[in-house]
């Protein structure tokens, strides 16, 4: 049926355009086209006079002003019987008939308000099948047309023949005009969309839509007005009077110096003399009026046909297949086609109308003050903003977890000689900072907070758990921050282990298990419980962070807007920007800098990012719960490419498991974040010894099990793995290009040759490899800044070297001159398209001097020392050595509770002095549990069920050490003792059992990973060295042979000219690694250029939905009651040394910035 109709609308266009508005005249024309609202108002009619209310009035008048314009127009007909026009009544009737079918194009849209239950079920089959609907679809209408066009021609009198003796320059003036018209409606459907997207509908998209006719209109009289004049001077010299039908037959001079847009104005006018009412010197002001009439009735029934796309209201970056019924538009009516096209009842997508939470967690471990200065501040300020946003569209819930690890220590205690636990340093600094911020935040607000007894009484907790301990914070406006402090004798530490921790904690007894408390007591229907749950997966997102992020709420927000439009995206990130001072901070700034420019974007734009870094990522609830990826990312590492794979980067491996599932991963440029780079040459170097071999281990996953996973996912394509391989074979590469290039500096700065050069720049590569095998670390990266500072040297004589070399054999047609000039013009564009990034590029320079560090040195670090897989920084201060304490066993018992949970048992036992939980010594066995993802399924809802203790649990005191430090520590946020509630307790306790118990010490284990880790690294450097090593050796002897082997490029010198007698020689394999380079670059440009685009649409978008600032950050501002601004500035910049920083933001204006 569909395809019947699409041959129908077909057939009515073909009709329109192609046989009968040629017999009219351009006026007409304009206007005739938006009478296809015929059946829009006939539709919006029949299936609203039911409701016999106001809303049928529109489509009433707008099918009243449709048919009243033809009515005229006929009029108009008429009135020129005799005059060459008769056989225009049977054109109007084609008009009126192919008006009619053209306008079934929009069926789909205005059948939304039909209640018939077809009707409807047609519309979703159709919505389901839209892709094989579509091709269909554009078959039957290329079919259709093509049979009109062939029967138009034999009734038109006309023959094939005569397209053959047509003159060129008509041909050529008709394929403009068709050029013309394609990339206009194109662009002009483009740019709709865009308007749509960016919350200009009404000034962008509507009013310039409604008012493409009559500026065409205006125009067109324009050219007629200006012939006129002219006719008028010619009078005038000759004194004699002129009408219009005297400037219809005159000749008159030239209106334009080009011969096409004057046989252009000439058509104009000659349609607007011949075809129109203007020679008829009787009737003349009848048919005028008329005829305005008929125009105008058209464009008012097009008007009131419309009227309902000024109510739209959308989201932000709202889905086209969301703002537009059908894919395609009609290029004959492109203004009519958008506009009618749009939806008829909008509505925000389901993702989006349902309530969004968020839970921030923070993993920290041996952060300073300064960093967790930072994250506070950061999560005081979305209080606030959330406080602002209550009540509105986009409102949400959150709350924020830190996540502490290492947190005590043990001591002894001086009086009793017994052994006590206390929290660490960095812990008593966390607390320091919270008060500290807690008092600016209060104290901007105190007027609001003393006028709301409930803040003002909230006290904040502390207590103990059985992972260690745990401190409540109820934020100023509400909202809670949790801080875990976890005891790594109790459970697993280190950066993923705390993920898994918080995963399970939020998503499984947070999320999951009042459903499953629901689907017990039966409260609810399987069905709803099971889709309540699906829902509220799919709209719990994980804010990601690390004890040192500073953001700003509108970064999450861009994050969230991704996350709720496209419901098959499971993460996403935002651009990152390191922060800190010196040398190795500058270096990174601009590596960050390029790697997002074009790494991260041309990730995004070709197929799906391969890192979300844990900095700062928002992750889908769904997306985590789902098969194989939390289940999986809990998997302890038994074999060494584990270590390297599981743990080196976390969070690259998780991204693995969601791409592996079908999940996409995006990227936001417009969502910013900062973190603390690594300021010394050693932190760095260990850093980035971590994240090679993870990088290449993950990468290396993806493209073994590309096939598997480009079935799955839809963002992993064939092409897109090409482009993964080819960026994976130029990283492995990389140092023998840096080789290479040095090599060419000594030939050219030395004049060597170019096999001397090659064996020279070979020598320092290999003696640091050697090194490497045979040294320790901290002697590796002593060698590695000497050799860094030598380089760079080099590097600064290559740089003057190339540009040397272009000089002097005058064009810049060379291998380094070609890498030197592309990598400069991308980085130039590539900072012009970030005008707020420019500035990095002054940090280019020593980018480039240190690319031997990075890309040869650094590389060479990384692949031999990949068998350490310790974290290698914030190792600095160790806190004290603890000892396994010591089980007491005198303890009076007043309550001893045995219950199940998770499929381990446990005993709550209660004494004089603290709840002690004592796991049983033979938990169920693992294959017996039921995973949390399998949340979908009716089993998995009997695996969260809760402990039964009894309320008197409540009233026993807790352990008093740890918790009268903090208590002293915290002086402005008072600290009260509470209990952790007995079911939870019990959840902590099955989940350390099956997830999270301290791995124990086995030397004989550790024996063997170790031999396996240095086998895995033997594996791996001897490939990857031999690849390096294959690529010189082959040069060498390329080298060595000379020119018959080379790839001849014809010299194109600095003045243009190109000699093919004096050419270049260019090794093969060089010419290649170059092709390969430029063609990367190209692709990565332009994957640039297409998401800058869309980042701009993002940011108007946002800021287009923003109100201004709140009426108490203005009465702050201006109020002699509060803390003054200049106050509040020295009490900031006296917390921090480093307050002043720009790129910290730790400046006072961005603390108090929403």
């Amino acid at each position: 049926m569909v395809c019947v109709i699409e041959g129908l609308i077909a057939f009515g266009t073909a009709l329109l355009t192609i046989a009968t508005m040629p017999y009219f005249d351009i006026i007409t024309n304009t206007f005739i086209l938006s009478s296809v609202c015929f059946l829009p108002s006939v539709l919006q009619l029949a299936f609203q006079i039911r409701s016999l209310s106001a809303v049928i009035v529109r489509p009433l008048l707008s099918l009243v002003f449709v048919i009243l314009g033809f009515v005229c127009f006929g009029v108009v007909n008429s009135l020129s019987h005799g005059k060459d026009f008769s056989d225009k009544n049977l054109y109007i009737g084609l008009a009126a008939g192919a008006i009619v079918l053209s306008s079934l194009n929009w069926w789909e849209n205005f059948t939304s308000l039909s209640k018939s239950e077809t009707i409807q079920s047609i519309r979703k089959q159709l919505m389901h099948s839209r892709n094989i609907t579509n091709i269909c679809t554009s078959i039957t209408r290329i079919v259709v047309i093509a049979a009109v066009v062939g029967g138009y021609v034999p009734l038109a009198n006309m023959k094939w023949n005569d397209i053959t003796t047509t003159d060129i320059e008509d041909v050529k003036l008709a394929l403009s005009l068709f050029a013309i018209q394609v990339g206009t409606s194109a662009l002009c459907h483009w740019f709709g969309v865009i308007a749509c997207k960016m919350h200009t509908i009404r000034s962008s998209f509507i009013l310039p839509m409604l008012f493409t006719s009559p500026v065409v209109l205006v125009s067109f009289l324009i050219v007629f007005g200006l012939n006129y004049k002219a006719a008028q001077d010619i009078s005038f010299a000759a004194n004699l009077t002129i009408t219009l039908a005297d400037v219809c037959n005159s000749t008159l001079p030239s209106l334009t110096s080009s011969q096409q847009m004057e046989i252009i104005f000439s058509g104009i006018i000659q349609s607007i003399c011949n075809k129109t009412a203007i020679e008829w010197q009787d009737q003349q002001a009848t048919s005028i009026a008329l005829l305005t009439v008929a125009v105008v009735s058209w464009w008012m029934g097009f008007i009131l046909s419309t009227a309902y796309v000024w109510k739209m209201k959308i989201d932000r970056i709202q889905r086209t297949s969301q703002l537009f019924v059908r894919r395609m538009f009609e290029a004959a009516f492109i203004n009519e086609s958008m506009l009618l096209n749009t939806r008829m009842q909008h509505s925000c997508s389901d993702a989006k109308k349902e309530h969004v939470t968020i839970y921030l967690c923070a993993t920290m471990w041996h952060e300073t003050l300064d960093e967790m200065i930072k994250i506070l501040t950061s999560i005081f300020r979305l209080d606030r903003y959330h406080q602002n946003k209550k009540g509105r569209k986009e409102e949400f819930d959150f709350q924020a977890h830190i996540y502490f690890d290492d947190a005590f220590i043990e001591t002894i205690d001086e009086l009793t000689g017994k052994k006590q636990s206390q929290v660490n340093e960095y812990v008593e600094d966390l607390v320091v900072a919270m008060n500290e911020v807690y008092s600016v935040f209060t104290a901007e607000e105190r007027s609001q907070l003393l006028s709301d007894p409930k803040l003002k009484s909230t006290a904040q907790k502390i207590m103990d758990s059985p992972y260690g301990g745990r401190l409540s914070y109820t934020l100023p406006h509400g909202n809670s921050l949790i801080v875990h402090l976890k005891d790594k004798q109790q459970i697993r530490h280190k950066k993923r282990w705390s993920q898994i921790m918080y995963l399970y904690y939020l998503l499984g007894w947070k999320l999951y298990r009042k459903h499953a408390i629901e689907m017990d007591q039966q409260t609810e229907s399987k069905e709803k419980i099971t889709e309540k749950l699906e829902k509220e997966r799919m709209n719990t997102y994980i804010l990601a962070l690390d004890g040192d992020t500073d953001f700003q709420p509108s970064a999450l927000m861009l994050l969230v807007d991704r996350l709720r439009m496209y419901p098959h995206v499971g993460a996403a990130c935002g651009r990152i920007h390191p922060t800190g001072t010196g040398p190795i901070v500058w270096y990174q700034k601009f590596e960050y800098a390029v790697g997002h420019w074009l790494q991260k974007t041309a990730e995004h734009v070709l197929g799906s990012v391969l890192c979300s870094p844990g900095c700062f990522s928002l992750f889908r609830a769904a997306a985590l719960m789902d098969d194989n990826v939390i289940k999986t990312y809990t998997r302890k590492a038994t074999e060494a490419q584990h270590y390297v794979q599981y743990d080196q980067g976390e969070d690259r491996w998780l991204c693995t498991l969601l791409l592996q599932q079908g999940w996409r991963v995006e990227y936001n440029a417009a969502s910013e974040a900062y973190t603390n780079a690594p300021e010394e040459f050693k932190e760095f170097y260990n850093q980035r010894r971590r994240w090679v071999p993870s990088t290449l281990a993950n990468t290396l996953d993806i493209l073994q099990n590309g096939q598997s996973t480009a079935k799955v996912n839809p963002s992993i394509s064939r092409p897109y793995i090409l482009y993964l391989i080819m960026i994976t074979a130029s990283a492995v590469l990389i140092p023998a290009a840096m080789t290479l290039m040095i090599a060419g500096s000594f030939s050219f700065v030395f004049g060597w040759r170019g096999d001397v050069s090659i064996v020279i720049s070979v020598i320092p590569p290999v003696l640091y490899i050697i090194v490497c095998y045979k040294l320790k670390p901290d002697t590796q990266i002593f060698i590695a800044a000497f050799l860094s500072a030598l380089y760079a040297f080099l590097m600064t004589a290559t740089i003057c070297s190339v540009i040397g070399q272009m000089i002097a054999e005058k064009t810049f047609i060379t291998p380094s001159g070609m890498f030197l000039l592309s990598m400069s013009t991308l980085y130039l564009f590539s900072g012009l398209l970030h005008p707020q990034e420019f500035y990095l590029l002054s940090y280019a320079f020593i980018y480039f001097i240190a690319s031997p560090s990075g890309y040869l040195l650094l590389t060479i670090y990384s692949i031999v020392n990949m068998n350490i897989v310790s974290w290698g920084t914030r190792e600095s201060a160790t806190p004290k050595q603890r000892q396994q304490q010591e089980e007491t066993t005198n303890l009076h018992e007043c309550f001893n509770k045995q219950c199940h949970f998770f499929c381990c048992d446990c005993r709550i036992q209660i004494t004089d002095n603290r709840k002690v939980v004592i796991l049983n010594p033979h938990p169920q066995p693992l294959s017996e549990c039921k995973s949390l993802e399998a949340a979908r399924t009716s089993e998995a809802l009997e695996a969260a069920r809760t402990c039964d203790t009894p309320s008197a649990y409540e009233n026993v005191s807790i352990s008093k050490h740890w918790v009268n430090q903090m208590k002293e520590k915290s002086s402005y946020v008072q600290l009260q003792e509470d209990i952790m509630d007995d079911d939870e307790s019990c959840f902590w306790v099955g989940l350390i059992s099956k997830y999270l118990e301290p791995i124990a010490e086995d030397k004989t284990q550790q024996e063997k990973v170790k031999k396996d880790l240095q086998s895995l690294r033997n594996k791996v450097s001897f490939f990857f060295f031999l690849m390096n090593a294959l690529w010189i050796v082959a040069t060498f002897f390329l080298q060595v042979i000379g020119t018959p082997l080379s790839v001849q490029i014809p010299r194109v010198y600095l003045n243009g000219t190109v000699s093919y007698k004096d050419p270049l020689y260019v090794e093969p394999l060089g010419f290649m690694f170059l092709v390969t380079f430029a063609l990367l670059l190209v692709i990565q440009f332009f994957a640039l250029l297409y998401n800058r685009i869309y980042t701009l649409i993002h940011i108007l978008a946002f800021v287009g939905t923003q109100k201004n600032r709140s009426s108490l950050t203005k009465y702050l501002e201006n109020s002699s009651d509060e803390p003054t601004p200049k106050t509040l500035k020295r009490f900031w910049e006296n917390l921090s040394p480093k307050a002043s920083e720009q790129n910290g933001t730790l400046t006072y204006a961005n603390i108090y910035t929403l």
